[in-house]
């Protein structure tokens, strides 16, 4: 089946809803192709940071937005051996809403699909998966993919990947990545939670390190680990994996043993990498399909948000012009390059700080985490904004 869109964008993730919205609202034909039914899944990032609420301000769509169910958090609080101590403050941040609003990503997704299909320019293509690109004279000119009512080819001015971190568009154009950091793994669980009952976000000791979202009647709960010790992990028994939950999480013992075996328990496997070339003509790389992010920080969402902004920004003027030059796809890599690389190399080192503290025989707090109460300010900056903040122009 043949067809024909300005912008087909792979992927129905935040990136590519976002760009999709964006550019369809400045009259660009936008066609957004989602391998899935539907955006339920859980167990996936849904720290939605002051950059992205700002965001919805800038549109419109602030109040509509904050009307879906959400937690709020204006500090980052991490428990150590050496007691609570506060991350970032995101209180002082020059935007209109200086939170963190937890909101699960199918929620979040589901908004930006409704608003994005308000405007005649946009079509979102569900259960619809990429399977090829379309190449002519060295230029990709579309994308072929496979539909519940047999295969379809688009053609486009562009195509984008958003696909996220397994997108299988790098593969076929021959793009590369270097690994920035060996990473972690997350073990991903929740228990219920009692009113008006709280725990540090973020608490690291020995033997790993746990996070704790708030979800109003149970706690999201993530172990991070090593990278590849998962196996091990299971292999030592469900009571065990508690004992470790038990002493980092300071809720009473008989709320972990909820976690009956490991199928209640998700893997996550996570890493770092970066693309070294986001681009070919007439395909471009946005979000976790150019840079696949650490879970530090829950900036994985807000960042591939940051791409969308700044892609429609420097695309919809050479689109309404006829044509999307390497030029102008470089200009997009150069943007948002940087943000990525600093965000990326301080996950890294946050990350082996912290690994350093929780395997040592004595574990204390990491130093880097003692000199930051009086820089909350400056690292609420950087989490909750970002390097370079996007917006609209």
């Amino acid at each position: 089946m043949p067809g024909w869109t300005t912008v087909a964008i792979v992927g129905g993730g935040p990136a590519g809803l976002m760009l999709g919205a964006l550019l369809a609202r400045q009259g660009v034909n936008v066609t957004v192709l989602e391998k899935h039914a539907d955006f339920l899944r859980d167990f996936r990032g849904d720290t939605v940071h002051p950059s992205t609420i700002e965001l919805m301000h800038e549109l419109g769509w602030a109040d509509e937005f904050l009307a879906l169910p959400h937690r709020r958090m204006d500090r980052v609080t991490m428990g150590t051996p050496d007691g609570p101590v506060t991350v970032a403050d995101f209180r002082h941040l020059p935007v209109r809403l200086p939170y963190v609003a937890f909101m699960p990503q199918w929620e979040f997704l589901n908004f930006l699909a409704q608003k994005a299909s308000e405007y005649d320019a946009f079509r979102l293509l569900r259960r619809t998966t990429a399977t090829d690109l379309i190449t002519a004279a060295g230029q990709v000119i579309g994308v072929r993919a496979e539909t519940t009512t047999g295969p379809l080819e688009l053609r486009a001015e562009l195509v984008v990947s958003a696909e996220g971190r397994d997108s299988v568009l790098r593969e076929i154009a021959g793009l590369t990545s270097g690994a920035v950091a060996p990473g972690v793994d997350v073990f991903w669980f929740r228990v219920s939670r009692r009113a008006d009952e709280s725990v540090p976000f973020f608490q690291s000791g020995r033997g790993g390190s746990l996070v704790a979202v708030d979800r109003g009647t149970y706690w999201q709960l993530a172990y991070a680990f090593p990278k590849g010790r998962a196996d091990a992990i299971r292999a030592d028994g469900i009571q065990p994996f508690r004992d470790r939950i038990a002493a980092l999480l300071p809720l009473p013992a008989d709320r972990v043993d909820e976690v009956r075996s490991f199928d209640d328990v998700h893997l996550l496997g996570v890493r770092m990498d970066r693309l070294t070339q986001w681009y070919r003509p007439g395909l471009l790389f946005i979000g976790d399909a150019a840079h696949a992010m650490s879970p530090a920080g829950g900036v994985g969402i807000n960042l591939a948000i940051q791409d969308a902004v700044a892609s429609a920004n420097l695309l919809a003027p050479a689109l309404h012009r006829g044509r999307v030059t390497t030029h102008t796809l470089r200009r997009i890599e150069r943007r948002r390059t940087f943000p990525t690389l600093v965000t990326q190399r301080f996950q890294a080192a946050a990350t082996k700080a912290l690994y350093a503290a929780s395997t040592s025989a004595d574990p204390k707090t990491p130093k880097f985490l003692r000199a930051l109460p009086p820089l909350t300010r400056l690292t609420g900056r950087f989490i909750g904004l970002g390097i370079r903040p996007e917006h609209l122009k």
